[in-house]
């Protein structure tokens, strides 16, 4: 059995390898082989392949055991393109540097100690300390959360610690109540317009579905408080572009913390802009090149994951996060 690294999954080679039990064969190939046919080849029936993305355009699908994705977000990988006899996981990992960037953007939000800072020198020291500007506090606010799962739970443990108030939507749940784990009050989806119109601050944790594009459309965005301010770490096209940029741009809402985004670049050498309207212009919008997530810790811990399911494999042990398994005439 091999284990084929497509794309950026090769330079973490290292990470993988620290967990592993046996001494597989690694085969690095360029990201190009995640949408051809022209290096599976080197890809066998028992194969492990570990991949952000995955499509075959050509029609050609070579059949092997595993695809593991060293991430969440499935919406590079093209189902109809994988063989029924090839189980697909993925990891995650990532709802602990994204609820803290969450809540590190919320309190500079409210505190503003960046522009502070800028504006201090000595000779400003003194007509700064006697016109001192109060800020904003985050306890006693509320934050409303889309999408109940690891990221969503994750923030509302870090809001809920600094007295936050926790309003949680998800399309899991058919009546309001109490989430299981007692920090956040949790809603069906149908009453996300209620749930919005008493936060003041919303953030967007859910997937991208045919039901959560242009969730945050026009309508929603006027059941907003004019002083919110919408988060958006999941997928750019949950908020409606348009609608999003006019309520910044006319101060419908107070302000957006954006670190995804409507178009991205798909090689090395595209110049592409983030998004058809400039956001980035507007001084209530404060951008990010989709980062949240992404620290020195990260590939250790998505790594290690992907490790422990190869060698669940070869063991016979059942896989984490198996997001669809083999077709039981598989292998």
């Amino acid at each position: 059995m091999k284990i084929v690294l497509i794309g950026e999954a090769a330079d973490h080679a290292g990470d993988l390898r620290r967990g592993l039990h046996g001494p597989y064969e690694i085969v690095a190939l360029p990201a190009e082989a995640a949408g051809s046919a022209g290096h599976d080849a080197l890809i066998g029936t028992d194969d492990v392949v570990v991949s952000l993305r995955w499509s075959r355009p050509d029609g050609v699908i070579p059949t092997f055991r595993l695809l593991h994705v060293p991430g969440a977000g499935l919406d590079a990988i093209d189902m109809a393109a994988l063989d029924p006899q090839t189980t697909i996981a993925n990891v995650f990992e990532h709802e602990i540097p994204i609820a803290e960037f969450v809540l590190a953007r919320l309190l500079e939000w409210q505190i503003r100690a960046a522009a502070m800072q800028a504006a201090f020198t000595p000779s400003a020291w003194p007509r700064h300390y006697r016109h001192r500007m109060p800020h904003g506090e985050l306890h006693g606010t509320t934050l409303g959360i889309v999408g109940y799962g690891r990221i969503g739970q994750a923030i509302a443990v870090r809001a809920a610690a600094f007295g936050m108030r926790v309003r949680a939507v998800d399309d899991r749940v058919t009546a309001a109540g109490t989430a299981p784990d007692g920090i956040a009050e949790l809603a069906p989806a149908a009453l996300l317009p209620d749930v919005v119109a008493g936060c003041d601050a919303v953030v967007l944790a859910c997937p991208l579905t045919p039901s959560t594009t242009r969730l945050v459309d026009a309508s929603l965005l006027d059941r907003m408080p004019a002083h919110a301010v919408l988060v958006n770490i999941s997928r750019a096209e949950i908020a409606d572009e348009a609608a999003l940029y006019t309520a910044l741009r006319t101060g419908r809402i107070g302000g957006a913390i954006l670190d995804v985004w409507y178009r991205y670049p798909t090689s090395p050498r595209e110049d592409v802009a983030p998004a058809q309207y400039p956001f980035w212009e507007l001084p209530n919008a404060w951008c990010t090149p989709h980062s949240s997530a992404w620290t020195h810790q990260l590939p250790r811990r998505r790594y290690a994951v992907v490790a422990e399911n190869v060698n669940r494999l070869v063991s016979g042990e059942p896989l984490r996060n198996v997001v669809r398994a083999a077709h039981q005439q598989g292998l």
